[in-house]
């Protein structure tokens, strides 16, 4: 299936097996909306990524080798730890 951006243009996508996490460039989204979101094979909308703080966008993400979490870095300077299934943070830290 292909699917559609919600604003902006994909730059990421992860396949998983039922569902994909995407990631939207930053620029020009929705200043409340996080640009990071896993959507199922119809393109019904599963979850968006909860951002550490207001006013920042995710930047890169990646999947964990343990399968059930994403690393993920925003335009604000923190590095990310999301919970897969809910799009929660695990952690996040501020980077210097």
């Amino acid at each position: 299936m292909e699917f559609k951006p919600l604003h902006t243009q994909i730059e990421k996508m992860i396949q998983l097996n039922s569902s994909v996490i995407v990631l939207e460039n930053p620029k020009g989204f929705p200043f409340e909306e996080s640009n990071l979101y896993q959507m199922d094979m119809t393109g019904t909308m599963i979850w968006k990524a909860e951002k550490p703080e207001k006013g920042v966008f995710y930047s890169r993400v990646k999947l964990n080798e343990d399968g059930h979490s994403l690393s993920a870095y925003t335009t604000g300077g923190h590095a990310c730890e999301l919970d897969l299934q809910t799009g929660k943070l695990i952690s996040f830290s501020r980077m210097q």
